[in-house]
């Protein structure tokens, strides 16, 4: 596209491009409605490309160097009402033991948040009855405890008590791992994605669901309901707050609860 540009402005050699032809070029990306991703990444390569001409004295200045690249926008992550959640909650047969694991695993990944590779990672000896808490090691093996709720609770007690030793025993070998597939031995990342696109499927939603979008969910449901941004943050093992704050979007409806509820003249 770049060197198009060129022959029609009638531009022969590399050398002949300035910061004004830049932005004339720039000018033509925006007009061609490109998303400012697309054009930061065309940019950013031709940025590239001189700094390389440069560098072999094709060129004597890189014309791309004091252009700013445009600001991404922020994707705001999809999440889960609670209505489609409770639908993933009722599909399990909890009198199987396929089922049972299923239940636990939905509840956990929605009750704490945590990554499809953290869940993988989990064994028994990271979940405390107790006090009620999973042990996790997420990125750059930082490790942070999370608390869990009544449901994911009961579903993890039936499951280890009942569903687990069953799944276990149709292997020869032993394993701490938490979650086990249908024959005995440790859940893959694949082998979580798949169990939750059945669960969506046999719940009829509409709507895409990958296990990221539950740790969306668990982030939005959170604030939505009043929890203070640095305490998600500690919860979603996130190293910055600027990665937490992504969440801080909330839904028409909650905004609206909020107004009706609040404004002194919201109602009659």
């Amino acid at each position: 596209m770049f060197f198009s540009f060129l022959h029609t402005e009638g531009l022969t050699r590399f050398c002949d491009v300035d910061e004004r032809i830049v932005r004339v070029f720039l000018n033509t990306l925006y007009d061609q409605r490109l998303s400012r991703k697309s054009v930061s990444r065309k940019i950013s390569a031709l940025r590239t490309f001189y700094k390389y001409l440069e560098r072999e004295d094709v060129v004597d200045v890189n014309p791309f160097s004091a252009i700013r690249l445009p600001k991404t926008e922020s994707k705001i992550p999809g999440f889960l009402y609670e209505k489609e959640l409770e639908k993933l909650f009722e599909v399990s047969d909890l009198t199987q033991p396929l089922g049972q694991r299923n239940q636990a695993l939905i509840e956990l990944l929605y009750a704490t948040g945590i990554r499809v590779s953290e869940c993988r990672q989990l064994i028994l000896d990271n979940i405390d009855f107790y006090i009620g808490t999973v042990f996790v090691q997420g990125k750059g093996r930082k490790e942070r405890y999370i608390p869990y709720g009544k449901f994911a609770e009961i579903a993890l007690e039936t499951y280890i008590q009942d569903g687990r030793k069953a799944l276990l025993a149709k292997s020869n070998q032993q394993t701490n791992a938490l979650f086990l597939n249908n024959r005995g031995v440790p859940l893959t990342d694949r082998g979580i994605r798949d169990i939750l696109n059945k669960m969506v499927k046999d719940a009829a939603l509409t709507v895409h669901v990958h296990p990221h979008k539950l740790r969306h969910t668990f982030a939005t449901h959170l604030l939505n309901e009043g929890a203070d941004l640095r305490s998600v943050q500690e919860l979603l093992g996130h190293e910055n707050l600027s990665t937490t704050q992504i969440y801080t979007h909330v839904t028409k409806d909650h905004l609206r609860r909020v107004y009706m509820r609040s404004h002194p003249r919201a109602n009659d």
